[in-house]
């Protein structure tokens, strides 16, 4: 038998027969899909997702070029205003999109950027753009491809043109004047197709808002005003007709004091670094803080680069060369001193890396992380010569910024050893597992679960009730350490946080950096705490620690919170369990007036009042049981909240209190 026959018996054995493809694969089986339809047919490919997430992303599309205007110099106003009927319009008073026929098309050229992927004036030479964040030209034509209808408004020239799209992109009224105009400018109303986005359609107008705000601050003088004109739709807590407005003079020096309004900064000074090579401009803007934990945000052409890439890379090995050749030449170290780590001189920093690029390299169209590898050398450069300047110019300024350096290596050192048991004076080595975690039999991440269970009292009913082969259960003995204020000598002499740390696997990393994810033991985490203030404390510390030293744990969505039921109601021999106030009253009127009066309803404060059996039927059984999933869609605004929550300053906490008290139900006092 030929080899390539033996080959082909061999896969056939591999795969069933139903699952297997047709047999015949001409050219009758090639798809040509025209237009839009590609988009349509897979979205995800160019909005990350259909969730809430992708949907957003066609209001930062749409944005973005408008920005982009701004960035061309030819814009310092634009409104983004979610409608009364849930659509949403962005305008701007750009130079408004080209009107006349583009001939290689034979359409205008409103309808060609709207229904031609790759079509635009961003493309480099000869474009209408030096520097753009749409660098690819798709965003409006998939937008208009994910919409059930776009309208596009141009002011231009005199004139006042309108187009409309409809049913994933196609032309339904051509581009006709409707009147004329003494200003220019764009406005573009889009309606997202619920076909396409199915979870939702309902724009979050915080969202937006907060995501304008950073727009702001990275466009300094630039006017941006967002609007709610919603009457129905509940908008998380901002009344319908909500409006602001921002413009940031400062620009990202703004932005790092706004980072900063919940941290004692270290000095009263931002330092601010700016600068221009190979077309490339360059700012950035930092001052350190109270706090151990770095935030470093960095962007390309207003593009979040969540990722990082060459501009972030630049930005750290100048930082931390910078620093040591300070440190050495004004005695802060010593001659048998090692050299401050990055780790050392990014503790308690926080900064904005910001450039401008007229042909950016992304990795894929969500533009999660840079590659121009001549970025990192022009970053480095500019960054390196003005913060030496500064810290020569402002002596006081740099003894307290190597102050706080000093102090993040010296505790670096005291950790070093306290990792090497991770818990102090136990002698436990990282591959022995703990004690307290009762295992599960299976060795496949993929199916194992492990239970993080507040208390030995319902750490003991969950060993006895769960599914031994795939469920695991770490019981804790009372709250974990606030990582959120405490050095890392002290986050790995914790016993609990070193329980953690060994029975997750994985390792850990000050903010997830080098948090090893192929090497966890479950891949599903599960928070199970009592339904009262302590548990909801526990809940929170966990969540912190998970997000600053294992945060690809809840990036990658491994991170569950369990929901035990709050009620059981009994009658005679029936047992119901209701998980929420709303569940109850539908079971009453369900049972009717004369059997909700007989009703024997007791309320959960904590896990440990239910036996194994009830446990394992309200809250783990994976056929029956409710968990809710981290998500972590914004890491800077996860910052912020992990900052307000669980950092040393109150007052943040007052002001949320005082914001959300409103929306609290049965709270335990």
């Amino acid at each position: 038998m030929e080899e390539n026959d033996v080959l082909e018996k061999e896969m056939q054995n591999l795969i069933p027969e139903e699952e297997r493809a047709s047999a015949e694969y001409t050219e009758k089986n090639i798809q040509v899909l025209e237009g839009l339809e590609a988009v349509r047919k897979r979205p995800g490919m160019y909005i990350g997702t259909t969730s809430i997430d992708g949907l957003h992303h066609c209001v930062w599309e749409i944005v973005d070029n408008a920005i982009d205007e701004s960035l061309a110099g030819y814009c310092d106003t634009i409104h983004v205003i979610i409608n009364e009927d849930g659509s949403v319009t962005v305008k701007d008073n750009g130079r408004g999109i080209p009107v006349g026929i583009v001939e290689k098309t034979g359409k205008s050229a409103v309808e060609t950027v709207y229904t031609i992927l790759h079509a635009g004036g961003k493309f480099g030479e000869g474009g209408g753009y030096k520097v753009s964040g749409g660098l690819h030209g798709v965003g409006a034509s998939v937008v208009n491809a994910l919409s059930t209808w776009v309208e596009v408004i141009v002011h231009k020239d005199g004139g006042v043109y309108r187009i409309r799209f409809e049913n994933g992109g196609h032309t339904a009224i051509p581009l006709e004047r409707i009147g004329d105009c003494d200003d220019s400018g764009t406005i573009v109303t889009f309606m997202p197709d619920e076909t396409i986005f199915q979870d939702t359609t309902t724009f979050n107008y915080i969202t937006i808002r907060d995501r304008i705000r950073q727009m702001a601050f990275l466009n300094k003088g630039v006017r941006i005003i967002t609007e709610d004109h919603r009457i129905d739709e509940k908008t998380e807590g901002v009344h319908p007709g909500a409006k602001d407005e921002f413009c940031f003079k400062g620009g990202v020096k703004e932005y790092v004091q706004y980072l900063n309004r919940n941290k004692v900064p270290l000095t009263e000074e931002i330092i601010y670094c700016e600068g221009k090579e190979q077309d490339i401009v360059v700012e950035i803007a930092l001052q350190y803080n109270d706090t151990y934990n770095p935030t470093i945000y960095s962007f390309c052409n207003n593009i979040r680069t969540g990722d990082g890439g060459t501009h972030e890379e630049g930005f750290r090995m100048a930082l931390t060369r910078v620093l040591n050749n300070y440190a050495r030449q004004n005695k802060f170290l010593k001659d048998n001193d090692e050299n401050y780590t990055q780790d050392d001189v990014l503790e308690g920093l926080t900064a904005i890396i910001s450039i401008k690029h007229p042909n950016p390299q992304y990795e894929g169209q969500t533009k999660g992380k840079l590659g121009n590898s001549e970025v990192r050398k022009i970053v480095s450069g500019i960054f390196s010569q003005q913060l030496d300047r500064f810290l020569q110019e402002n002596p006081n300024a740099s003894k307290l910024i190597m102050g706080k350096v000093n102090l993040a290596s010296n505790a670096r050192l005291a950790a070093k050893k306290a990792r090497e048991t991770v818990r102090k004076g136990s002698g436990m080595e990282l591959t022995s597992l703990p004690g307290k975690l009762a295992d599960c039999a299976s060795k496949d991440p993929s199916i194992c679960e492990l239970y993080i269970v507040e208390g030995d009292s319902a750490g003991g009913s969950a060993k006895n009730g769960r599914d031994r082969e795939t469920q695991a259960i770490l019981p804790l003995r009372g709250k974990i350490l606030n990582v959120e204020k405490a050095q890392m000598k002290r986050v790995f002499e914790n016993a609990e946080i070193g329980n953690l740390i060994i029975a997750i696997g994985g390792g850990y990393e000050k903010n997830g950096e080098h948090f090893e994810i192929d090497k966890i033991r479950y891949h599903k985490v599960v928070i199970m705490t009592d339904a009262d203030v302590d548990g909801s404390h526990i809940r929170i510390l966990l969540l912190t620690f998970f997000y600053r030293y294992m945060r690809p744990l809840i990036e990658q969505g491994y991170v569950y919170i369990a929901q035990p039921p709050l009620y059981k109601a009994s009658r005679g021999n029936k047992d119901y369990y209701c998980y929420n106030d709303e569940q109850l009253e539908v079971l009453k009127r369900k049972l009717g007036p004369a059997a909700a009066a007989r009703l024997k309803i007791q309320r959960y404060k904590g896990l440990g009042e239910m036996d194994a059996s009830q446990l394992w039927e309200t809250t783990m059984d994976p056929k029956q049981r409710k968990m809710i999933r981290v998500k972590m869609s914004d890491a800077i605004e996860a910052d912020q909240i992990f900052d307000a929550l669980m950092g040393e300053r109150v007052e943040p906490r007052k002001d949320f209190i005082r914001e959300n008290a409103k929306f609290v139900k049965n709270l335990d006092i």
